[in-house]
């Protein structure tokens, strides 16, 4: 589980967003950073039982993303997340194509996964997918205790006209508008802190995992 010190540290770091508080609290960040990657050892043994692309020997440590932002090209220059990201795909958190995501902050932490912001040939693929087995993804995305978790697609990035090749009257043309195909549900402080806490996120997993298939096999 995640300890409320890790929660309390992203609040403090929330507050004191700079290098001089960070350099003087870089134990307490250690200290959180560890007990995420513990907690992340656990889900990559969960989902290595559910998922074949996900191996018990993924280091933890390279599902876990930096504490540092890049700041180069970003109107914000506050120098550090305020969150711990994590991804899980067979190569960690360097998504090359669908994967699982995790992001745990004080406030705003949910589970999600997918495909984000495909690849010109990749976003083909599996709007293609999507037209030949339209059966298939419905069976995943209608079933009902996907909708209750997930409700729908994320649908903050979708073209405003057709993709190349289909029509306005598709049937699933709301779906082939889309550009990133993921999916999210938000969590709370005690989703993590209770100690049924990897079997609750792996409930989350569980259910995402046809999903995540879906979208592999249609770039494979």
């Amino acid at each position: 589980m995640i300890k409320s010190d890790t929660f309390h540290f992203l609040s403090q770091l929330a507050e004191n967003n700079n290098r001089e508080w960070f350099h003087a609290h870089k134990q307490e960040h250690d200290e959180a950073r560890e007990n995420v990657i513990a907690f992340v050892s656990q889900l990559i043994n969960g989902l290595a039982k559910i998922d074949i692309a996900i191996l018990t020997d993924l280091d933890p440590k390279d599902c876990v993303m930096r504490i540092y932002r890049d700041i180069r090209f970003s109107k914000d220059k506050t120098p550090y997340k305020t969150n711990f990201g994590i991804g899980i795909s067979p190569n960690g958190k360097n998504f090359e194509g669908p994967g699982y995501y995790l992001h745990i902050h004080p406030e705003q932490s949910f589970l999600a996964g997918g495909c984000w912001m495909p690849e010109a040939n990749v976003l083909k693929a599996i709007r293609q997918e999507i037209d030949y087995n339209g059966s298939d993804f419905h069976t995943i995305i209608d079933r009902s205790s996907f909708k209750n978790y997930f409700g729908y697609l994320d649908t903050e990035f979708k073209l405003k006209t057709t993709p190349k090749g289909y029509s306005m009257d598709h049937p699933d043309i709301n779906y082939l508008q889309l550009k990133s195909f993921t999916v999210s549900h938000a969590l709370k402080q005690d989703d993590f802190k209770n100690a049924d806490a990897t079997e609750k996120i792996m409930a989350g997993f569980v259910e995402l995992y046809p999903f995540i298939a879906f979208l592999r096999n249609a770039i494979a």
